[in-house]
Order: structure tokens, then C-alpha cells, then sequence
């Protein structure tokens, strides 16, 4: 089943498409925080974006751009801002459509429907991971925090991935082992710890401290 995520601060509207996706058999998921799309972005996984351009504390285009940054998820623009300039300015931010309001739901769901078969006959969404601000994409191995891409080894990236799948619990030294070597049998304790400890060390230069926990004598833990 495609997801489908709205950024609508009309609750009406939002509610009005998410009756009209369910109907064609689209998981439609509308956000809560207008602070932090990226957040509800990251969590939810979407195949397709339906963002409005007037929202509160950031404007569409600026959500554009974030998404942008990480992901080619499809994006369809809602504004009753209707002009040329505005069009303009969202297919240069990186939008794929654009709807003026009022719209025709059929019509919408039409151009949704269409915009699913294009992207992704060939291949599904770039899955992205978030925590305190700071964007794991799957699809390229690159983790972004502030603008800026942080630079990972294989090693430190499939560190990262498991503890963030598992946010909220602590993954055990043997798992991370196993989930980097496939096999333990051959790799000690002290290659681990550097990995991790190099790790760290990165996302403290770029800001994150203490993103990773030890618990000692079990292993490592996101807090959730």
C-alpha cells in the first residue's frame, strides 16, 4: 500500500483527502507539528507528498527544500496562491505538481495515481531515518545534520542504521557484530569499540553529542 503524506494546516482539507486517498486504497497520514515536518517525514516513510504553501512557522517551500535535501519523494503543491510567480517558485524548489484551491478531490487523487505509476514502476521510496534532527538516507548512506553531510565508513554507517532501527533500545555488542560481520567468530571486541568511538567522535564534530549511549556490559542505545 503507497503512503501518502499531507502538509495541510486546514484540518478540513486534510481530513477531506486523507477520506479520498483511504477510498483508493492509500494510507494517508496528515501532520501534526508544523515545526518539525522532517520528524513526521522520517517516521512515516511516504511514497508521495501533498504540501500546502501557507503553514504555520514555515512555509511549503521551505519544506520542499528539506525534503529535497534527502529525498526524491514525489511532491504535489496545494495553494489557493495560485499565480504564475508561485508556480514558478515551487517547481524550482523541487515540486512535481501543482494544484490551485479550490481543487476537484478526482482530480487530485488523479494526478496522484498518475505521479505513483511514474516513480515508482521503477523502483520504490528512498527510506530516511531521523533523529534529533539529524537525517540517515538509506538510499545513498549519507548522513545529513544542519546542511551539512557527515561523512561515514561502511562499518560506521551499518552501526548507525541498527542502533537507529532500534531507537529506544539497546542493541547488544553481539547483535551489532552480527549485523556488520554476519558472522562473530572472527571479530573481536576492540574492533567494535573503534568503530563506535570513531563514530561518535564525527557526530560530536558535527554537533551531535551524545547521540549514542553505552550501557555497560549490554551495549548501545538511541534514546528514543
Amino acid at each position: 500500500m503507497y503512503r501518502l503524506l499531507i502538509v495541510e494546516d486546514d484540518r478540513g482539507i486534510a481530513e477531506a483527502i486523507q477520506k479520498q486517498a483511504g477510498m483508493w486504497e492509500i494510507e494517508a497520514h496528515i501532520v501534526d507539528n508544523f515545526r518539525n515536518v522532517m520528524a513526521e517525514f522520517a517516521g512515516i516513510q511516504p511514497h508521495l507528498v501533498i504540501m500546502d504553501i501557507g503553514l504555520p512557522f514555515f512555509n511549503g517551500y521551505h519544506w520542499c527544500s528539506e525534503i529535497r535535501k534527502v529525498s526524491k519523494t514525489p511532491i504535489i503543491f496545494l495553494s489557493s496562491a495560485s499565480d504564475n510567480m508561485n508556480m514558478i517558485m515551487a517547481m524550482n524548489m523541487g515540486a512535481d505538481d501543482f494544484i490551485a484551491k479550490p481543487f476537484d478531490q478526482s482530480v487530485l487523487m488523479a494526478k496522484v495515481q498518475a505521479l505513483l505509476r511514474r516513480t515508482y514502476d521503477f523502483g520504490g521510496a528512498v527510506p530516511v531515518m531521523e533523529h534529533r534532527g539529524a537525517l540517515l538516507n538509506t538510499g545513498d548512506s549519507t548522513l545529513t545534520y544542519q546542511d551539512e553531510k557527515i561523512e561515514l565508513s561502511k562499518n560506521e554507517y551499518r552501526i548507525l542504521l541498527v542502533l537507529m532501527e532500534n531507537k529506544g533500545k539497546v542493541v547488544s555488542r553481539e547483535k551489532l557484530m552480527e549485523k556488520l560481520w554476519q558472522t562473530d567468530s572472527f571479530v573481536d571486541e576492540n574492533t567494535l569499540s573503534v568503530n563506535v568511538n570513531r563514530l561518535r567522535k564525527k557526530l560530536e564534530n558535527a554537533g551531535l553529542n551524545d547521540f549514542i549511549t553505552t550501557k555497560f556490559g549490554v551495549g548501545y542505545i538511541i534514546e528514543g
